[in-house]
C-alpha cells in the first residue's frame, strides 16, 4: 500500500480498524456512493454485481476503454491484469468485489495523473532496476522460464513484458510520490493526540501486546592490514584492466562485486542526486568528484572497499556503477573475538560486572554500547519491541530467555560484517495492557497522525476528482463506488 499501516500490533480495534480498513489494498476508495456520467456510443455489457467474485475469469469480452482518468485510459483488461498481479503477490482478495478493485485502480490512475500535473519527476533508471529485480525474482521461482512468464502475462515478447512492467512500476512510483506529497506537511500536536485518544470510547481502546526491551554486546573480529591491502590491490587491478585493456567494468562487477544488491545489474546503483544524497558520505564525496567516464581509486566505507565508475552525468543526477570487495578475516582473528566474548559472558554471569557496564566497556557496536547495549526499535525509535511485531531473526535469538538471563554466544552477520559474535538479554518486559495515554503516548501519537493523514488524503482526493476529467464506461457505471468518481455530489 502507499500509506503504510501503523507499526503497532493491537487487539480490540473496533475504532482503529475503521481507519486501517481504508487502505486494505494498494489504494482504497474514500468518500461516498454516487452514480455515473453517461457515455457516448457503446455496446451494452453485462452488469457487474456488487458481490462479484474478483477471481471469476469466466466472463469473456472485447478489450475496450473502461474508464478515462485525466490523461490515463483504463482498459477492460487492466482490471484482470491487476487482479492477477495481486494474486501473484499473495494478496487476499476474498470478499473483494470487482467494483471495489476497479475503484482502487481508478484511484491509482488519479494519483499518477495528478503527479504528472504537479511535475513529479520519475527516476527512470530506478524504475528499470525495479523491473529487473522483479523479473529476476519471478524467474528464480519459475526455474528461469521466460517463455512461460511471457505466456502468463499474455505478451508477444520479453520486451513487451518489460515495457508493461515499466509502466506499472512508473505509475506506482508516481502514485506513491503524489501521496507522500499530500501528507508531507501533516503534523500532529500534543493536544490533538489527547483529543484523538479521549474520543475513543474506553471499552474500544486498543490493547497493546507484550513488549520487551533487549540489549546486546557485540564483538567484531579485527581485519588485518594485510587483508585490507589485498583488496585494495585487487581493485587497482580491476581499474587498470578496464582503463588500459578495455575490459568491461560491468562484467567485473557482475563476477566479483560483493554488493549483492547491485552486482546482478553490473554494479549499477540507483541514480545519485546531489540535492538528495542517499549514499554514505565517503561514497558521495568520491562519486561527485569524478568526471564522466572516470574510474575512482579504491576507497573505504563501513561496507568495505570500492571503486566507482561514473557512467553519466545529467545535471544534478549521476549514474554510477561500483565494485565492492571486503577484506577476508583470518581464523586467528575470528577465534580471538570468540574468546573475548566468551570471557565477557563469564564475567556477567558470575556477577563481576553488569551487562550494561560490560556493553559500555567491551562492545564494538557503537550504536548500542553507550546505551548499555539497549537496542533501539527502528520503527518507534524507542527501546520497546512489541513481541508480535518483532523482527523474526531478533525474536529467534531471544525467545525463551527469562528476564535478566544471558543468551549463549551467537554468531551473526550484517551488511557491514561477515562475522560477528554477540550475547543478548531481555532487560524489561511489559505484558499485554489496555492503551494508557501516558505510558503509550508515542504509539497513540502514531495512530492520531495516521488518522489525520487519512483525512488529508480524503480531502485531497475529493477535490482532485472534481478537478480531473473522469469518464466511466459500460458495466462499471453500475458499481456502487465509495468515491465520487461520477461527480454526482
Amino acid at each position: 500500500m502507499i500509506l503504510q499501516k501503523m507499526p503497532l500490533q493491537t487487539t480490540n480495534l473496533k475504532y482503529i480498524s475503521s481507519l486501517l480498513g481504508l487502505f486494505c489494498l494498494c489504494f482504497t476508495t474514500i468518500g461516498h456512493a454516487q452514480e455515473i456520467l453517461p457515455d457516448e456510443e457503446e455496446e451494452a455489457a453485462p452488469l457487474l454485481k456488487k458481490k462479484d467474485d474478483p477471481g471469476n475469469k469466466s466472463r469473456i469480452k472485447a478489450d475496450g476503454v473502461a474508464a478515462v482518468v485525466g490523461d490515463y485510459i483504463v482498459l477492460e483488461s487492466d482490471l484482470d491484469r491487476e487482479i492477477a498481479q495481486l494474486e501473484a503477490q499473495g494478496a487476499d482478495l476474498r470478499g473483494k468485489t470487482r467494483c471495489e478493485l476497479f475503484g482502487s485502480l481508478l484511484e491509482k490512475k488519479l494519483y499518477a495523473h495528478q503527479a504528472v500535473q504537479d511535475s513529479v519527476l520519475v527516476n527512470e533508471l530506478y524504475i528499470q532496476s525495479l523491473v529487473e529485480q522483479q523479473i529476476q525474482g519471478i524467474m528464480a521461482q519459475t526455474q528461469g522460464d521466460m517463455d512461460g512468464l511471457i505466456k502468463f502475462y499474455k505478451k508477444d515478447s520479453e520486451q513487451a513484458l518489460r515495457d508493461e512492467m515499466f509502466e506499472i512500476n512508473k505509475n506506482a512510483y508516481l502514485a506513491k510520490e503524489m501521496q507522500d506529497k499530500v501528507i508531507s506537511d501533516v503534523e500532529i500536536t500534543p493536544e490533538e493526540v489527547r483529543t484523538f485518544f479521549n474520543e475513543i470510547p474506553e471499552d474500544e481502546r486498543p490493547t497493546f501486546g507484550t513488549e520487551l526491551k533487549v540489549a546486546q554486546i557485540v564483538v567484531i573480529p579485527e581485519v588485518t592490514e594485510e587483508a585490507k591491502q589485498a583488496v585494495i590491490d585487487k581493485l587497482k587491478e580491476f581499474k587498470k584492466d578496464v582503463e588500459e585493456n578495455g575490459s568491461s567494468f560491468t562484467t567485473k562487477a557482475l563476477f566479483y562485486s560483493e554488493d549483492t544488491g547491485s552486482k546482478n545489474n553490473g554494479g549499477l546503483l540507483p541514480t545519485m542526486n546531489r540535492k538528495q544524497p542517499r549514499m554514505v558520505k565517503e561514497f558521495r564525496d568520491v562519486a561527485f568528484n569524478l568526471q564522466e567516464g572516470e574510474i575512482s581509486d579504491p576507497f573505504e566505507t563501513d561496507f568495505g572497499y570500492h571503486i566507482i565508475y561514473l557512467e553519466k552525468i545529467r545535471g544534478q543526477e549521476y549514474d554510477v556503477r561500483h565494485i565492492l570487495l571486503r577484506p577476508k578475516l583470518s581464523q586467528a582473528a575470528i577465534q580471538k573475538a570468540k574468546d573475548e566474548i566468551d570471557l565477557v559472558r563469564e564475567k556477567i554471569v558470575a556477577g563481576q560486572i553488569s551487562f550494561a557496564e560490560a556493553a559500555r566497556e567491551f562492545s564494538d557496536e557503537k550504536e548500542t554500547k553507550f546505551e548499555g547495549g539497549q537496542l533501539t526499535n527502528p520503527t518507534t525509535q524507542d527501546f520497546n519491541f512489541e513481541l508480535t511485531k518483532m523482527d523474526t531473526e531478533l525474536y529467534t535469538q531471544i525467545q525463551g530467555l527469562k528476564d535478566g538471563e544471558i543468551s549463549p554466544v551467537i554468531q551473526d552477520e550484517d551488511r557491514v560484517n561477515t562475522i560477528k559474535f554477540k550475547i543478548m538479554t531481555v532487560t524489561d518486559r511489559i505484558d499485554d495492557h489496555k492503551a494508557d495515554f501516558a505510558r503509550d503516548y508515542l504509539k497513540i501519537k502514531d495512530l492520531a497522525l495516521y488518522d489525520k493523514q487519512i483525512k488529508a488524503i480524503e480531502k485531497w482526493q475529493k477535490e482532485a476528482i472534481l478537478e480531473t476529467y473522469i469518464k466511466i464506461n459500460g458495466e462499471y457505471r453500475d458499481c456502487d463506488y465509495q468515491s465520487n468518481w461520477l461527480k454526482t455530489e
